[in-house]
């Protein structure tokens, strides 16, 4: 059974930092290229980062250049995102998606709401 499990998300107030995990299992992890997404009320659901099978290129949105990081570890099937000075518009519900590298089976977690307000 696949599973994406998000965790790490809470109230935050501007200028601080929360750290994202999504846990993955029920399937092979370093086969996927790991993304996460966020969708905020009203709003589509917009691509935040992401990171290729080895970890060795990431992207990220322009809205968080320079604030957010994405990293894994293949050993613990896991994806971070390091969110560091949290603005009050990166309010979301953040995702975990896992896509595999041929683009054929794509997985999605429950979400984590981040909110940051002062």
């Amino acid at each position: 059974q696949v599973q994406l499990v998000e965790s790490g998300g809470g109230l935050v107030q501007p200028g601080e930092s929360l750290r994202l995990s999504c846990a993955a299992s029920g399937f092979t992890f370093s086969t996927h290229i790991m993304r996460w997404f966020r969708q905020a009320p009203g709003k589509e659901r917009e691509l935040v980062a992401a990171i290729t099978r080895a970890g060795a290129i990431t992207n990220l949105a322009d809205s968080v250049k320079g604030r957010f990081t994405i990293a894994r570890d293949n050993a613990k099937n896991t994806v971070y995102l390091q969110m560091n000075s949290l603005k009050p518009e990166d309010t979301a519900v953040y995702y975990c998606n896992a896509v595999h590298y041929t683009m054929t089976v794509n997985y999605w977690g429950q979400g984590t709401q981040v909110s940051v307000s002062s």
